[in-house]
């Protein structure tokens, strides 16, 4: 999607700034995201993947599942437990890496309305939430990953580019 920015643009690379104001352009800005997300099939989007430096994320596990809005996300509970998967990201096409992270956390936000949100999330539902917040905090599956890993990663994406510009 061209909407999506990618790896090496330095939005991604950068701690986004917290929501000050709740009110219809942040709710249109929510709108726009779920939609992005959902034409792009993701199950998850940060604002800084739309070149936005705010602390907004949307996600959804599930094809019938809700859109959920985090805004302003702190992880204030981590599990123990962690388990290695391999996760995709909509700035990265085409890079599949394994990334260790808690399997449990507890979120405090707020919604889009301003409303104080807590969720309690595990498996998959709390990977989503933990790589949206990482994209917050200007952290990518990249900077998680092994570093043979990443660097093959990174031949790829350079191949990938070359062939862009080729084409």
């Amino acid at each position: 999607m061209s909407f999506i920015h990618r790896y090496g643009d330095p939005v991604l690379k950068s701690r986004a700034t917290p929501v000050d104001r709740f009110d219809e352009t942040l709710r249109n800005q929510v709108a726009r995201m779920a939609g992005i997300m959902t034409d792009a099939f993701g199950v998850g989007l940060a604002a800084p993947q739309l070149g936005i430096s705010q602390r907004v994320l949307v996600y959804r596990v599930g094809q019938d599942a809700p859109v959920i809005a985090l805004v302003n996300p702190e992880v204030d509970w981590k599990g123990e437990e962690s388990e290695q998967m391999e996760e995709g990201c909509l700035s990265i096409p085409g890079i599949q890496l394994d990334v260790d992270r808690p399997v449990h956390v507890r979120v405090r936000a707020h919604d889009e309305q301003g409303d104080e949100r807590t969720v309690e999330a595990s498996g998959l539902e709390a990977r989503v939430i933990q790589h949206e917040i990482d994209h917050l905090d200007g952290v990518l599956i990249l900077d998680r990953a092994s570093r043979e890993a990443r660097k093959e990663a990174i031949r790829t994406l350079r191949e990938q580019e070359r062939a862009e510009e080729a084409a």
